[in-house]
C-alpha cells in the first residue's frame, strides 16, 4: 500500500504537465509513453487499473480479420502492424496462435472464399504470421476431433496472437512502466471536479477507498475514460466530432475443451463469429454482441443459454456443456466510435462498426479525448496521444521506445541461467502447468530476479500460498510492494486471473486466503478479507 500512498501524497497539491483520467489500456499506455518521454504525469482511475472494459476482452491480439468483410483494409493493415510490433516487443507474453474456423451452413462464406480472405489477411499483415491453410473436413477431423463435422463444409486456419496471462495484468504493465519513470498513479481515485485555471486545469480528486479529498494542477487533461468519455467531456466543456455507442460482449470460462493450443472459430446462428480460446487449463467461449446504453453490464441467464447452445451445436463433446460447467464469466462493453452528427451510422448497422479509435484535441479547453480503441491498437494510441499533447504545446523528449516491451534478451538469458542453477523448476511440477521459470519471467520480468533471491534465502517462499491457485508465496510478497493492490479483488481478478480459472466459491473457502490478505495488507488484512467475502 506504500506505493499508492506515495502517489496520493504526490497528487495532493502537485502540478503536472498532464492529468490522465481513466486507467484502462488507453490511459495506461498514454501514461507510459508520456512519462517515458519526459512529461510529468498524473494518472487516476475511480476503480482499479484495467477494471472495466479492459478486463473483459477476449485476450486476443489480432489484426481484425472480420474487418475485411467491410473492406476496411487500412484499418486491418494498421492493426496487423501493431499486432506484429506487440509480438516482437512481448515475446513471452504475446504468442502467435492458430485460429481454426469451421464453416458450416451458418457461415456466410464458403471455405474457398474464406481461404482467399485468409490469404489476403496474411499479405496485408506483412507475412508476419504463419501461412494460412484451406482445410477439408477430413483434416479437421484428424487435427481437431472435438469439432462436430455435421453440416461443416470445410474450414480455414490462419494466425493471430493472444495474451498468455490476462488483459488487465497487461494493462498494469504500462502503469508500472509509467511509475518507474516518475509518474504519479493511483487507483480508486475519482475526478470530482475540474476548473480552468491560469496553468490549465485545477482538479479536485477524491480517494474512493479512504475518502480523502485531493487537489492538483495540470496543463492539460487526457480523457481516457472509455465508455464514460462523452459524460466527462460534457463536464469539461470539451467539444468533439465523435462520440461512442456501446456494444455488450460476454465470455464464459469452462474446463479446457481441447488439448490443442489453438483458437476455434465458428459462426453462430446470427452469422457472427465467436471463439473458443485457450486459457491455461480452461477455455474461454465468446463473445456476443448486444447493443446497450448502460456501460454497467452483467451476464444474464439468456446470454449464458445462448452461448452454451451455440457451442454445444458445434462441438462433439461427451456431454453438452451446461450452466453448471461455467467456472466464471465476464461481461463488458466495447466503446464504438461514431460521428457526433450520426454520419457513421447512415450506411452501416451499428453491429458492423469496427474497433477503430479516434484521438481528438480541444485546443481551447486543453483536453485530449481518446475514443474507442482495443488492446491490439494500444501502441498506436500511445503514440498518437503523444502527438496530440505536443500539439497542445508540451514538448516531449525523442521517442526511444523504452516505454513498452520486455527486458532485453541478455537479461532474459541471465534470469534463466540463474533459474537453472538453483533448479527452480524442480520446486513444483504440476500437470498441464508451464515451468515456474517461464511463468515468473513472463509475469515479472526484472522483478523475477528478486524472487530468486528470496527463494534462495527462504525455501518457503517457493511454495504455493493458496490451494488450489497456482501462486507462490514470493509472488505475493513482491506484488504487495510493487503492484498497487488496494483490494483483494485487485489481486484475485486482475493482477492474477485466479477467479477467472477457479470458481469464486472455491476461492472464498480456499486454505491460504487469509495469509494472502495478510501478506498484501498487513494490519489491514482482516478488513480487506471481510470486504471481499461480504462483497
Amino acid at each position: 500500500m506504500r506505493l499508492r500512498e506515495n502517489s496520493l501524497s504526490r497528487l495532493d497539491g502537485g502540478t503536472f504537465d498532464v492529468l490522465i483520467v481513466g486507467g484502462g489500456i488507453n490511459g495506461a499506455v498514454s501514461a507510459a509513453v508520456l512519462a517515458g518521454r519526459g512529461a510529468s504525469v498524473a494518472l487516476v482511475d475511480r476503480g482499479d487499473f484495467g477494471a472495466f472494459t479492459s478486463q473483459a476482452s477476449s485476450n486476443l491480439v489480432w489484426g481484425g480479420f472480420k474487418y475485411l468483410e467491410s473492406f476496411e483494409l487500412r484499418l486491418v493493415r494498421k492493426l496487423c502492424v501493431s499486432r506484429n510490433r506487440l509480438i516482437d516487443a512481448y515475446p513471452d507474453n504475446i504468442t502467435p496462435i492458430p485460429f481454426l474456423a469451421a464453416l458450416d451452413e451458418s457461415s456466410p462464406y464458403p471455405p474457398w472464399m474464406a481461404a482467399l480472405g485468409a490469404a489476403a489477411y496474411w499479405v496485408i499483415g506483412g507475412f508476419g504470421t504463419h501461412r494460412p491453410r484451406l482445410l477439408r473436413t477430413k483434416r479437421i477431423a484428424r487435427e481437431e476431433p472435438v469439432v462436430d463435422l455435421e453440416g461443416v463444409r470445410g474450414g480455414i486456419e490462419y494466425y493471430d496472437a493472444y495474451l498468455k496471462d490476462n488483459d488487465s495484468r497487461f494493462v498494469f504493465g504500462f502503469v508500472r512502466s509509467a511509475l518507474d519513470v516518475g509518474a504519479a498513479a493511483a487507483n480508486y481515485v475519482e475526478l470530482v471536479d475540474a476548473e480552468p485555471s491560469a496553468i490549465g486545469w485545477r482538479a479536485t480528486l477524491r480517494d474512493v477507498d479512504g475518502g480523502r479529498v485531493l487537489h492538483c494542477n495540470a496543463r492539460m487533461i487526457v480523457n481516457a475514460t472509455g465508455p464514460f468519455i462523452d459524460g466527462l467531456n460534457e463536464r469539461l466543456g470539451a467539444r468533439t466530432e465523435h462520440r461512442i455507442v456501446l456494444s455488450k460482449g460476454i465470455h464464459l470460462i469452462v474446463d479446457r475443451v481441447t488439448r490443442n493450443e489453438r483458437v476455434l472459430a465458428f459462426f453462430d446462428d446470427t452469422q457472427r463469429l465467436f471463439y473458443v480460446i485457450p486459457m491455461g487449463r480452461r477455455s474461454v467461449i465468446g463473445t456476443t454482441d448486444t447493443r446497450v446504453d448502460d456501460p454497467h453490464t452483467e451476464v444474464t441467464g439468456e446470454d449464458r443459454a445462448f452461448l452454451l447452445s451455440q457451442i454445444n451445436a458445434r462441438l462433439a463433446l461427451e456431454q453438452p456443456l451446461t450452466a453448471a460447467d461455467v467456472i466464471a464469466d465476464r461481461s463488458g462493453v466495447r466503446p464504438l466510435v461514431v460521428r457526433a452528427d450520426g454520419g457513421d451510422q447512415r450506411d452501416v448497422e451499428w453491429t458492423r462498426l469496427s474497433r477503430k479509435h479516434e484521438i481528438e484535441v480541444d485546443h481551447d479547453r486543453k483536453v485530449v479525448s481518446i475514443f474507442g480503441g482495443k488492446l491490439t491498437d494500444c501502441l498506436n494510441v500511445g503514440e498518437e496521444v503523444a502527438d496530440a499533447v505536443e500539439a497542445l504545446g508540451l514538448p516531449l523528449e525523442e521517442d526511444n521506445e523504452n516505454w513498452y516491451g520486455e527486458p532485453a534478451a541478455a537479461t532474459r538469458r541471465e534470469f534463466f541461467r540463474q533459474a537453472r542453477l538453483m533448479r527452480l523448476d524442480d520446486l513444483r511440477r504440476k500437470p498441464d502447468l508451464e515451468p515456474l521459470s517461464d511463468r515468473l519471467w513472463r509475469r515479472y520480468g526484472r522483478r523475477a530476479f528478486e524472487m530468486l533471491d528470496e527463494i534462495r534465502a527462504d525455501p518457503a517462499m517457493g511454495a504455493d500460498i493458496m490451494h488450489p491457485a497456482d501462486y507462490l508465496r514470493v509472488e505475493l510478497h513482491v506484488a504487495a510492494g510493487t503492484e498497487m493492490i488496494t483490494r483483494l479483488e485487485d489481486f484475485l481478478r486482475r493482477r492474477s486471473k485466479i477467479t477467472q480459472v477457479i470458481a469464486e466459491e472455491e476461492v472464498r473457502s480456499a486454505s491460504g486466503l487469509r495469509e494472502v490478505a495478510e501478506v498484501l495488507f498487513g494490519d489491514d488484512a482482516e478488513r480487506r478479507l471481510r470486504e471481499y467475502l461480504e462483497g
